[in-house]
């Protein structure tokens, strides 16, 4: 797979800096932007604060839209929102502000278990990016997963439907490889949950990865998709250092997986020195104290094996 697809590489789903009050820092946020472009990362995920979106205005959801973009960051535009009319607003905004594509969330709260109902949602904000590259975020968590029926009746009507960002774990991305997103080169799949990436690159073809943790440790994350990619040539050594990497950063991957991401992401972040993640959109969302030191001794641990590890320095193409 080229590098020039949209959805190719490293993408960090950017969280919302605030200040105490839980009003955003958009420039901050471009910062964090421009650092993980600097680092290697292909391009952003932004129109929310990762799975705080909801605890954002939909104006401000736009203004970091339109921040990243006029700082020249290549930016995938997410589309959750609490009914389609907003969905849609995002999708129009995206497009006229040059975003690179869509990723369209699926109805949420309102007849989110209802097909019929799912199929007109995506219609509508696929409507509204046409001909902007769009992959649909297929999570249990938003109560509906998209199947091959409903992807190629929606691909029928708008062929810049290209895939898939799959959180659904292992059998999901296995699923999504084989009834959907392999045969045809223009369908993409990504994955979507930091922990299943050995197996949605080596197993399913995935070509990018949306990362929560990669705004923590862009440089770890990066190795490990570049040895995915060397493991696919046939670099067996590659192979055995992504799982070795993959298993390394396990538990602070798996916080990708719960409700806290964002507390423990951000924390993890001021702890490395950047006290523009120190707040939350709420203040009173924060982690326990057991939470806090959990977390520090797992980043101090991996960081630790990482500066030990001899993977770090095998050459990738």
């Amino acid at each position: 797979m080229k590098p020039t697809h949209t959805f190719y590489g490293c993408i960090p789903a950017l969280m919302t800096p605030c200040d105490e009050s839980g009003i955003p820092n958009f420039d901050a946020l471009v910062r964090k932007g421009q650092e993980l472009m600097e680092e290697g990362m292909s391009s952003v995920v932004y129109c929310g604060s990762m799975g705080d979106w909801p605890l954002l205005s939909e104006e401000h959801r736009r203004h970091g839209v339109n921040a990243l973009i006029d700082a020249g960051l290549p930016v995938i535009v997410g589309t959750g929102a609490q009914n389609t009319q907003n969905a849609v607003a995002h999708a129009v905004h995206a497009k006229a502000s040059g975003a690179r594509g869509l990723m369209i969330i699926p109805r949420v709260l309102s007849r989110g278990t209802s097909p019929t109902a799912q199929r007109a949602h995506l219609a509508a904000v696929l409507e509204a990016g046409v001909d902007l590259p769009s992959v649909i975020y297929n999570s249990l968590y938003y109560g509906f997963e998209t199947k091959a029926e409903l992807f190629f009746d929606l691909r029928k009507d708008y062929p810049h439907l290209v895939g898939f960002k799959e959180f659904g774990g292992a059998k999901a991305l296995s699923y999504a490889a084989e009834h959907i997103t392999s045969g045809e080169e223009a369908l993409e799949l990504l994955v979507g949950v930091d922990t299943q990436v050995c197996h949605g690159v080596l197993r399913c073809g995935a070509i990018g990865l949306i990362t929560g943790v990669g705004n923590v440790l862009p440089q770890p994350v990066l190795k490990l998709f570049a040895l995915c990619q060397m493991a696919l040539s046939g670099d067996c050594q590659a192979k055995n250092y992504a799982y070795e990497l993959e298993d390394a950063l396990k538990t602070l991957s798996t916080f990708d997986e719960g409700p806290d991401l964002v507390l423990y992401y951000k924390y993890l972040l001021f702890l490395k020195g950047d006290a523009d993640y120190q707040h939350h959109l709420n203040a009173f969302d924060e982690l326990s104290p057991s939470q806090k030191d959990f977390a520090a001794s797992q980043l101090a641990l991996f960081e630790r094996w990482w500066d030990r590890w001899p993977g770090k320095q095998h050459p990738v193409g």
